[in-house]
């Protein structure tokens, strides 16, 4: 059997207990499972090396997510993201780590204005829509004035004739 007929999916984990806690409710986004090793984390793997228990980034760059990693060491660089996430106490890190992802993708879409590019373009496309809307409330009030003005007109007419055929 030749290496690349081996199936990688089929290997066993080995069990150990990674020690991870935090208070932040939104952690269960990036951590592992506390009751099985998944192996090197997505950073170790990505910068091939060893990854332990006490690897800062396993909790927020899970082995099955690996673009999380990769996109972020791009923009900001291993170092810069360990040296934040060291600066940081335990329950923020897990936001850190993601609007560090979310600005390193947003970099990678469009390298020039980052997340000041997403924010402008959904600026505007508020800005766009209220003016559709108002524009729809004005027709609106325009076919409810007009309906008004028909249902006087045929209120005028029919009090004017149906009176007159009575008296």
């Amino acid at each position: 059997m030749e290496y690349a007929d081996i199936d990688k999916t089929t290997r066993p984990l080995a069990v150990s207990c990674i020690p991870f806690s935090s208070s932040s409710p939104s952690s269960s986004r990036f951590s592992p499972p506390s009751t099985a090793f998944q192996g090197p984390c997505a950073a170790c793997r990505f910068l091939r090396r060893r990854c332990n228990e006490s690897c800062i980034l396993a909790p927020y760059f899970p082995p099955n997510e690996p673009l999380k990693f990769i996109n972020a060491h791009k923009v900001f660089g291993a170092s810069n993201i360990v040296k934040a996430l060291q600066e940081l106490p335990q329950p923020k890190r897990v936001d850190a780590v993601s609007s560090m992802v979310y600005e390193a993708n947003a970099r990678i879409r469009d390298p020039v204005y980052g997340c000041a590019g997403t924010i402008s373009q959904l600026h505007k496309q508020v800005n766009d829509l209220k003016a559709e809307l108002a524009m729809a409330q004005a027709e609106l009030f325009i076919m409810q004035c007009q309906q008004q003005q028909q249902n006087a007109n045929a209120s005028f007419f029919l009090d004017r004739y149906l009176v007159s055929d009575y008296c």
